[in-house]
């Protein structure tokens, strides 16, 4: 293998598939990138066995050929190089050799046949998805879901695609954050698929900005999508995602209309004094518009903040954790949120009054 590049053009595909490769492996071949050399097209290829990136860069070489080299040696290698410098590679005799200018490095390489196949599957569902439809929708429900959950359904994101309808759910069994979008075309069966945590923050990386559509297929344990020049793939989560359908709460008795910087920062400044573990904040609204946020802790601190909001129905006095509501708040465009609660306030609907795509619903807890 030999070929010549721009440091430019090697290190933007290079930067993409070591995003995915983690620094400690079980295998250390999986430590390593791929790299194929054919027709003067160079893939490089990083998985972790659960996520798989592949990336392509347009090469002057003759000599075609593969082989696998140490990822972020060789991301550093090039990050560190001059700018717009050319970049020689020469592989032979199981060195890898980088030749830019008057400097020289060798890298050791594992032979590319041991690296690990990703069983991408066959396609049953293909849809075309605007990007920033896509992108909107992981953005709007990242925040919500799990870690390392016993659960393992919440440890990821789940995508429902139907009737030309995108939906993207996420939870930690807490609170439940919900984007929904048109799309002009989609299956005409319903499909549910759970994407894992770290394939739904991969691919919210990649798609980046643009309006042009991305090609999402879907397998019986995989999930492709195809960003041009970027080709991404993730094994998905087996088992049945809680139906959220049931969780979002009906026959809405009391609706709060707060401005979204006065609630911010009130909340900000009140959950200084929280309690570190729970982030508890008592939130207390009176039926002449009143709201008063107050927090506490072990070492008997206390803070208190009110100001003025809009409420229809009953007064109501219930509990929070503080980062929950920020995390929602965080979400919403308009200068307003809006806070919706059942009779029995069991659970509060935070919705932007603006934008109906997004709905987050946050379980109250007791102080």
């Amino acid at each position: 293998m030999k070929f010549t590049i721009s440091r430019e053009n090697l290190l933007t595909p290079l930067q993409q598939v070591v995003g995915v490769i983690e620094r400690r492996q079980t295998l250390p071949i999986l430590s390593n990138v791929l790299l194929k050399l054919s027709d003067e097209a160079l893939e490089l290829t990083g998985t972790d066995l659960e996520v798989q990136l592949v990336t392509k860069a347009v090469v002057e070489g003759s000599d075609s050929g593969s082989v696998t080299v140490p990822a972020r040696k060789f991301l550093d290698i090039c990050r560190l190089l001059p700018e717009k410098s050319v970049v020689n590679i020469d592989c032979r005799q199981e060195k890898f050799v980088i030749q830019c200018g008057s400097s020289r490095f060798n890298l050791s390489t594992l032979p590319a046949e041991n690296y690990p196949e990703f069983d991408a599957g066959t396609p049953e569902i293909e849809v075309s998805i605007p990007r920033n439809c896509l992108r909107r929708a992981l953005e709007k429900t990242v925040f919500a879901m799990a870690q390392q959950d016993v659960r393992y359904y919440l440890n990821g994101l789940l995508l429902d695609l139907g009737g030309q309808v995108l939906r993207a759910v996420s939870s930690d069994g807490h609170r439940l954050a919900f984007f929904e979008q048109s799309l002009e075309s989609g299956p005409e069966e319903g499909r549910q698929i759970i994407v894992p945590r770290k394939g739904v923050l991969e691919l919210n990386r990649l798609l980046g900005e643009g309006e042009e559509p991305v090609t999402v297929q879907i397998a019986p344990n995989n999930l492709r999508v195809d960003l041009g020049t970027v080709s991404f793939a993730a094994k998905l989560i087996e088992g049945r995602f809680p139906d959220y359908q049931r969780v979002m709460p009906r026959e809405l008795t009391r609706v709060i209309l707060v401005d979204k910087a006065a609630f911010k920062g009130a909340l900000t400044r009140v959950s200084v004094l929280s309690n570190e573990k729970y982030r508890g904040v008592s939130m207390e609204v009176s039926e002449d518009g009143n709201m008063c946020l107050k927090a506490q802790n072990p070492e008997h601190e206390e803070a208190e903040e009110r100001f003025a909001v809009e409420l229809e129905g009953k007064d109501i006095s219930v509990g929070f954790n503080a980062s929950y509501l920020l995390d929602a708040i965080n979400n919403v465009d308009s200068d307003n949120v809006k806070l919706s609660f059942t009779e029995s306030a069991n659970s509060c609907l935070i919705e932007d009054c603006e934008d109906t795509q997004f709905k987050f619903i946050v379980m109250p807890m007791r102080l």
